[in-house]
């Protein structure tokens, strides 16, 4: 049995060989890409030469000597060169489009007479076909993947050049297999429907995630020879093969995710896919003008107002009472709780059923359905309250028509929720709770229109900002309809309902923001013209149009200011219960002489929710400028790149709060059976209500998936940004590289929170 020096010395000897191969094919294809770049420039651009070499470097990367030495030591490294081989190289190698290129680059006599008549071959042309079939791909790939992480055959690969260097084979001729239908797409299969791919690489991914959680997550060293190896960096087995696991699981979903949100865009954004066969014998339908309720490509949006049961319980606005009364009962139960009842967080509904339960479906809401939480929100009662009271009210004030007072309130609510650890106190929960209702009804009483919801609740721009990203949206069926329209009674209301309490003219909106999906303008549109229809997440996102109420979203510095405490006070709210972000706190703490915590967290979320946003934005964008040389507004794409950000902030929020709901889910037994007690209601000693099955393993997954979606919808609106600017692919690519880096960061840096020790702040 060779040891792994011997292994080390042989794998740099092999390593000039795989040089010299690998060098050979990037001249015969720059070769061949000169004489066809001169042909067809369009097809053989500059990119596709850039693309090919670039995986003939990852290639020479992953088997050079150096990585090779080192992966016989580290399990971690051992990884990186596994993807490398199976998720970057073959790629990039194919974006290249290769074929035509390799054979024009070799001698004319070699390609013409030794390659070309095997080509011509038509058993050869059946094999190729079969090659390509997807099904044959993915099981390639996959079986590849299970069989050589089995640890008999891992075990064998390391200590055994040959079996080593046969793992690799395997791994790069499965990964050409399996990127060559995805890269190359559905045009070398006319038959398959374009939606196979995004399901293909979806399957891939779930059983790569399955076998990185094994990794991970795995209390023993699943490979020995690691344990027995020396240690480098001070690392242990465990925590190596932990590493591993990570590299393997975020890295690699992100190269299977990202492909597969692209592909399936683009399927959702092709006429072609809804189109009838040519040979369909059907008369054909006058063209219908845009103003109807048809998209673009002939689909009818579905309209929940629409539905039979729904969009009737809906229309009536008896739902949405019964609701807000309901909750506003609950508010109060909780207020009493608060002051009467048990002082610890996990027994008091004052902490469970607002901090655990309220805001993990309020955030589910807004990626579901948008802004339920406004419809049904109880701090609505005391602002008509107030409006009913008799006297004079004024118009709120002009130089307060802006959102600013809303980020203050917001930025000192995510302050003062950590550094007063508002979750772990049932007093100053019912509190906050009194002072909601106490200036929902104070400003109704002395105000018009709903200025509380629209000028000050942070809570409602909170809800106003994520739900930007829902697929749900009040719109006109017919805009044609409004042209003609003199009362406009959606805004100023009639005897059936009091119109848009905040003064959003329906056929000039846009979005979600300020729109409390009260429903009162469908209720009070004389001609039946208002839905609730579903649309593509983040749209508006991508274009930012003249809107009513709030003009241009990115000439609007408030609500780009509110949009970027929405996203970083995702991040920062989360590390900030982080083992290592707390134990950081405790030691600046302890070493400057402070009898608080007080200040190291103020200057931390100073940074987090300030300075930190302000840097990382203007200098992607700086740098973007300098790299791509846009002529464009620096202000304008910094301020779009800002709101663009917003799908990342809303899947870390949902993240985190997932979090929450799990652990504290037992919480509300305990709260539960207390109430029974004290209700005189005989229990047989608990209740039993089972938690969500979401194991720690499935909680990660969840949690990184989310994550990761948010990170691929942003990226994609940023891009489309840019895109809208810019008719240049270079340009585009440089100019939103710093901005995506930003984006990638914030993503590891989720990651890394997630893979911490976390502090829930459930005393029970």
């Amino acid at each position: 049995m060779q040891t792994y020096g011997q292994l080390g010395l042989s794998w740099i000897w092999i390593g000039w060989g795989n040089a010299a191969a690998i060098g050979i094919t990037g001249l015969l294809y720059t070769r061949g890409w000169i004489c066809l770049h001169q042909l067809l420039p369009e097809k053989y651009s500059r990119l596709r030469l850039a693309a090919f070499l670039s995986g003939l470097t990852v290639l020479w990367l992953a088997l050079a000597p150096a990585l090779e030495s080192l992966s016989a030591l580290l399990l971690s490294v051992h990884m990186v060169q596994h993807l490398l081989l199976l998720v970057v190289a073959p790629p990039l190698l194919f974006l290249g489009s290769p074929e035509l290129p390799l054979l024009r680059g070799l001698p004319r006599s070699l390609a013409h007479d030794g390659i070309a008549p095997f080509l011509r071959f038509a058993e050869a042309k059946k094999i190729t076909a079969f090659l390509q079939r997807p099904l044959l791909c993915w099981l390639a790939f996959v079986g590849t993947l299970i069989a050589w992480h089995i640890p008999i055959a891992f075990d064998l690969a390391l200590h055994s050049t040959g079996w080593h260097h046969f793992e690799h084979a395997c791994f790069l001729t499965s990964a050409l297999l399996f990127w060559g239908p995805v890269v190359r797409g559905s045009e070398h299969r006319p038959g398959d429907s374009g939606w196979i791919l995004p399901v293909y690489l979806l399957a891939a991914d779930l059983v790569n995630t399955a076998l990185s959680a094994l990794l991970t997550f795995s209390d023993r060293v699943l490979y020995p020879p690691y344990a027995t190896v020396p240690r480098l960096f001070g690392t242990t087995p465990l925590t190596d093969q932990t590493a591993a696991g990570v590299i393997m699981w975020v890295p690699g979903s992100l190269f299977f995710l990202g492909p597969a949100f692209v592909i399936a865009l683009r399927q959702a954004s092709t006429p072609g896919i809804l189109a009838l066969p040519a040979s369909a014998n059907l008369p054909v339908a006058p063209r219908r003008r845009p103003a109807d309720q048809h998209s673009r490509y002939g689909v009818k949006k579905i309209d929940l107002l629409q539905w039979p049961i729904l969009g009737a319980v809906l229309q009536t606005g008896r739902l949405r009472r019964t609701l807000q009364i309901v909750l506003g009962l609950l508010a109060m139960v909780v207020v009493a709780d608060g002051f009467l009842g048990p002082k610890t967080a996990g027994s008091s509904l004052a902490c469970v059923l607002p901090w655990t339960y309220w805001r993990f479906f309020a955030v589910l809401g807004l990626v579901v359905a948008g802004n339920l939480s406004c419809m049904v929100c109880p701090f609505t009662l005391p602002r008509e309250l107030g409006r009913s009271a008799r006297g004079s009210r004024r118009p709120w004030p002009r130089a307060l028509r802006t959102k600013w007072a809303a980020v203050g309130l917001l930025l000192l609510f995510v302050w003062a929720y950590e550094t007063f650890s508002l979750w772990n106190l049932p007093a100053a929960t019912a509190v906050l709770v009194i002072a909601y209702f106490s200036a929902s009804y104070l400003v109704g009483r002395f105000f018009e229109g709903a200025s509380f919801c629209r000028y000050l609740c942070p809570i409602g721009q909170f809800q106003f900002i994520g739900s930007l990203v829902s697929p749900l949206e009040v719109k006109v069926r017919r805009p044609d309809a409004c042209l003609v329209c003199t009362t406009r009674d959606c805004i100023r209301g009639n005897d059936h309902a009091a119109g848009c309490e905040m003064g959003l003219h329906l056929p000039v909106k846009q979005g979600n923001m300020d729109c409390t999906m009260c429903l009162s303008c469908v209720r009070a549109c004389p001609h039946e013209n208002i839905g609730l229809f579903f649309g593509a997440p983040g749209r508006d996102l991508v274009q930012d149009g003249r809107r009513s109420s709030a003009g241009r979203w990115w000439s609007r510095s408030d609500i780009v200011a509110l949009s970027l405490v929405f996203v970083f006070a995702a991040f920062a709210n989360a590390a900030a219960m982080a083992a290592p972000v707390m134990q950081w706190r405790d030691q600046i703490t302890v070493s400057l002489g402070l009898s608080s915590t007080m200040a190291v967290t103020t200057a931390f979320f100073l940074a987090s929710l300030v300075l930190l946003p302000a840097a990382l934005i203007t200098g992607s964008v700086a740098a973007g400028f300098a790299l791509a040389h846009l002529k464009r507004s620096f202000t304008e794409i910094a301020r779009r790149l800002s709101l663009a950000l917003i799908p990342l902030g809303l899947a870390m929020w949902t993240s985190h709060l997932l979090l929450h709901f799990i652990v504290g889910w037992n919480s509300l037994e305990i709260v539960l059976c207390r109430l029974a007690r004290f209700a005189g209601i005989q229990s047989p000693g608990s209740l039993t209500l089972s938690a969500p099955f979401l194991d720690p393993a499935a909680l990660l997954r969840c949690q990184v998936l989310l994550l990761g979606l948010g990170l691929l919808g942003s990226l994609y609106i940023g891009w489309r940004v840019v895109r809208d600017r810019s008719k240049s692919f270079g340009q585009i690519c440089r100019f939103v590289a710093p901005w995506s880096l930003v984006c990638t960061g914030l993503y590891f840096a989720g990651i890394w929170i997630f893979l911490q020790p976390m502090y829930t702040g459930m005393t029970l």
